[in-house]
């Protein structure tokens, strides 16, 4: 691929794989939680917090990345906090991954949800009933059984952040090197007389990456199913 892509596609690619990476990473526990309370809590708000995870969905990207903007800017409340600390989002990697972390999890949410739900409550109480505590029922029993839609989740958010756009560039912009994905690049590319031939090459990277990712989703959540019957 390195021969194929030229040195600034291969650099967008590395970027996105990272930027893609490190979203899910960051998100992954903050994910669970809230598939864990969607799927089994009974709490006022219950409503109000699905609505705030599946609220990325329904939002112009755009206005997901100037309310990031606005709010993690060196002069926004949130940034004006953590600049003191060394922590800066505008404008880095770091912000195209926060961006991309916020648009994938409505995706990452949802399977996990789902799953959480469909484990049998039976077993669970038997669980409890036998001394074990909220958490080890969750690590023993809960988790293990919803296996299959938690890594169907992270994959799937992983693909999306991969093709996030709207929001990334809104709130990082589209700098080489920095915050220049994918997606990014192939508008950049548009954007250059001559510069067709490697949009349309990303755009058989990203395409790839989608279905791997969609493939690999599948098969390891029907291995893991497999191995929880057994």
């Amino acid at each position: 691929m390195t021969d194929w892509l030229g040195p600034a596609e291969w650099q967008a690619v590395r970027l996105s794989l990272k930027v893609s990476a490190t979203a899910v990473a960051a998100s992954l526990p903050l994910g669970l939680l809230c598939a864990l309370a969607l799927a089994k809590g009974r709490f006022p708000g219950r409503q109000l917090l699905n609505g705030l995870v599946h609220l990325p969905l329904i939002l112009p990207p755009v206005v997901t990345g100037y309310l990031l903007l606005v709010a993690f800017s060196r002069q926004g409340p949130l940034g004006a906090l953590l600049e003191p600390l060394g922590i800066s989002f505008a404008f880095r990697w770091t912000g195209a991954a926060l961006a991309a972390a916020i648009m994938a999890f409505p995706l990452m949410v949802r399977p996990m949800r789902l799953a959480f739900e469909a484990v049998p409550p039976a077993l669970e109480q038997a669980a409890a009933t036998l001394g074990a505590s909220r958490l080890r029922v969750f690590v023993t029993v809960t988790l293990p059984l919803a296996l299959p839609g938690v890594v169907a989740g992270a994959i799937l958010a992983f693909a999306k952040a991969m093709g996030e756009f709207g929001a990334t560039i809104t709130f990082v912009s589209n700098i080489p090197g920095e915050t220049r994905t994918v997606p990014t690049a192939i508008y950049a590319f548009l954007q250059m007389p001559g510069g067709e031939e490697a949009a349309l090459r990303l755009v058989a990277v990203s395409v790839a990456l989608a279905m791997g990712a969609l493939l690999v989703s599948e098969w390891l959540s029907r291995r893991i199913a497999r191995r929880v019957a057994a």
